[in-house]
């Protein structure tokens, strides 16, 4: 879409890090200039694979700072430690620079605000900032969220989101920041289900209420929950389910589960597994529980056919496809298509999920949201 290539800036080189930095210089709208991390042998390793792959080595540096003084770069993607997100983008932005920030927006709902603040300052400059939510672009997901959207599913009663993975004690003792609250923000829910949890809240509509449990069960020294379960009410009136863990051993699927009384969809694994909606006056009786019909297939690009194995580069995809929309709203001027207030919702909701398990007590979203209950105020105890 461009002529020119936008110069990117990876901060923070490890996992994810890695692979934004494979879906970049893939990318024809992009290429990485900088490597960034505190622990510089990581922006090594990094720079090193990108060279490989053919493009110019990108610097690198133990800084955001150095990075924009050594360098040309155009828009800055943090992959940090979640506890570092909205810091970094506050730098990034302050320089001038567009922003991508790696789910979730940050630990603290109270970041997250100052964040949505700088944004919209920051678009008034001509400024992007999106946060990562790449799932709300899998085929699979935008044809059930547009179905519902559009009243196809009729009347929305209920969903899930589910994330039943597993992690093993190694991945948690494998950095410092893994499993700690002030830089991982919370466990399966903060950080292996917030993107269920977005695309629930994308496809059902506003949360107002949610009850939450939460366990560390199978994992010692870690500070955070690795079970837990929720459930939540929307201003529609749909109640939904969600459930998050690393504790499922060898690791299952991921599942979203949206229902009404005209239709109903299911994603597995970014799959359509199941989509049926009811013909225009069709009975919807008990006689209707005879059609079961998978209307599933057809409705979905070929990489995301109901069944089948999940391809090696899905995970890329996934990432590229959302960098479309981010190059495509930089270069018209519009907004991207997940924003900085779309992110903040979501992390409310997982606050509220934390904040309700400590409290023992059902919260309001919307507390959470604006601070009437403080989500940093709070220390999530879990039951072993």
């Amino acid at each position: 879409m461009t002529t020119t290539p936008l110069k990117a800036a990876v901060v923070g080189c490890g996992v994810i890090g890695r692979h934004h930095a494979r879906v970049l210089v893939t990318h024809p709208d992009f290429t990485v200039t900088a490597a960034v991390d505190s622990v510089l042998p990581a922006a090594v390793a990094l720079a090193d694979e990108v060279a490989a792959s053919g493009d110019a080595r990108p610097v690198t540096t133990s800084t955001l700072e150095e990075a924009l003084a050594s360098t040309e770069i155009d828009i800055v993607v943090v992959c940090s430690p979640s506890g570092l997100h909205v810091q970094l983008a506050e730098t990034a932005v302050a320089a001038g620079r567009h922003v991508v920030i790696e789910k979730p927006l940050d630990v603290s709902v109270v970041s997250g605000r100052r964040m949505s603040e700088l944004a919209a300052s920051a678009a008034s400059r001509g400024l992007l900032v999106s946060v990562i939510s790449q799932h709300r672009f899998d085929p699979a997901n935008r044809v059930v969220a547009e179905a519902a959207h559009a009243g196809r599913f009729g009347r929305i009663s209920s969903g899930l989101a589910s994330v039943a993975w597993w992690r093993s004690q190694g991945y948690y003792d494998s950095g410092d920041w893994r499993g700690t609250w002030a830089l991982d923000g919370g466990g399966a829910v903060m950080n292996q289900g917030v993107h269920s949890v977005d695309l629930l809240v994308w496809m059902l509509g506003r949360p107002v209420e949610v009850s939450a449990q939460t366990g560390l069960i199978a994992h010692d020294r870690i500070e955070v929950e690795d079970v837990a379960v929720a459930t939540v009410r929307f201003e529609s009136g749909a109640l939904a389910v969600i459930h998050a863990t690393t504790a499922a051993y060898p690791g299952l699927t991921t599942r979203i589960q949206v229902h009404g009384d005209s239709g109903s969809g299911v994603v597995t694994d970014d799959r359509l597994e199941y989509f049926h909606v009811a013909e225009p006056g069709a009975e919807t009786g008990l006689q209707a529980a005879l059609d079961t019909a998978n209307q599933a297939a057809g409705l979905v690009a070929d990489d995301q056919l109901v069944g089948g194995p999940v391809e090696e580069d899905h995970f890329l995809r996934g990432h590229a496809r959302q960098y479309d929309d981010i190059s495509r709203a930089v270069q018209t001027g519009t907004p991207p298509g997940v924003t900085v207030d779309d992110a903040l919702l979501s992390l409310a909701t997982v606050k509220a999920v934390y904040v309700s398990a400590t409290l023992g007590r059902s919260v309001l979203v919307e507390d959470v949201l604006t601070g009437a209950i403080d989500d940093q105020d709070v220390t999530v105890g879990v039951r072993s």
